[in-house]
């Protein structure tokens, strides 16, 4: 047994050029759909061009924490699959001696807390990659966990549809874990009606980035299968999180590379308007204010 298990022999350097590539698109794509959707609701105002480059930035930047935290628990979603599949061959070849003996015993007994770890490590993850690697300064702490929140929703729903197209692997394990951790962030022992009803909203706001996530890595998956870049043997879980490497490449290109930033302007003054524009109408008259 060996990681060439979990690849594809076939998938050369030119046909991962490619895929990234499709990535890039794709990720375009849903940056001219996040532009659009906040050109939609950015109306009026003598400051309506840097409002909307603010709001602009700020999406993308939630979007991109999105992915972020989706690759990062689809990590352990992985990694939990992958381990699960070593342990089932080692019960099936009967090994009792040597490191997989050892594995299969560490597994067997303390694999609940093996999926801690990998929880833990999951989160240690998506701290080093939106903190150091690819870093996102417009957003707040709480905005950032809201996402990471949808990040879990992310997965579950894929989850749950390969277990409707029938994946051989076994997922329920994962997504009560999954769901656990969510029922502990929206209910805990201190945390009262306003404060649950605050991390709903927060949470429900943000769901168009959550379809939009979804929207495109569903296409970007259903492409590396079609093309044969991935492969069904691997599990479907496995190729999916090969489709999520990609698109944080992709992620990481645009977020250092600033293009974003040359196209639609960062205003002149910072990341954060003076206090009387920050309030912009809409065409029905209401406010918003940029917080």
């Amino acid at each position: 047994m060996s990681l060439d298990a979990y690849t594809n022999p076939d998938f050369t350097p030119v046909k991962k050029i490619i895929f990234l590539l499709i990535a890039f698109v794709g990720v375009i794509i849903c940056d001219l759909f996040i532009y659009a959707g906040t050109a939609t609701v950015t109306t009026g105002g003598r400051k309506r061009r840097a409002v909307l480059s603010e709001r602009f930035h700020k999406m993308v930047q939630l979007f991109y924490e999105m992915i972020i935290s989706a690759t990062s628990v689809m990590s352990f979603a992985c990694a939990y699959v992958v381990l699960n599949h070593i342990y089932t061959l080692v019960q099936a070849a009967g090994i009792r001696s040597g490191y997989f003996a050892l594995f299969a015993h560490i597994w067997s007994n303390w694999k609940d807390f093996v999926l801690l770890m990998l929880i833990c490590l999951s989160c240690v993850f998506n701290t080093i990659l939106d903190k150091l690697i690819i870093p996102l300064n417009k957003i707040s702490r709480e905005e950032k966990a809201s996402v990471r929140m949808l990040g879990m929703f992310y997965v579950i729903f894929i989850l749950v549809f390969l277990n409707i197209i029938g994946d051989e692997s076994e997922y329920s394990p994962v997504m009560m874990y999954y769901l656990g951790l969510m029922v502990g962030r929206f209910v805990y022992f201190d945390a009262s009606f306003k404060d649950f009803l605050v991390a709903i909203k927060n949470t429900f706001m943000k769901l168009p980035l959550l379809m939009l996530g979804l929207s495109l890595s569903g296409i970007f998956c259903y492409i590396g299968f079609e093309a044969g870049f991935l492969l069904e043997r691997n599990y479907y879980i496995v190729g999916a999180f090969y489709t999520h490497l990609f698109l944080l490449v992709a992620v990481f290109v645009f977020r250092h590379s600033r293009i974003l930033e040359l196209i639609v302007k960062v205003p002149e003054n910072g990341t954060k308007q003076p206090e009387d524009d920050e309030t912009d109408d809409y065409e029905d008259g209401s406010s918003f204010t940029l917080r």
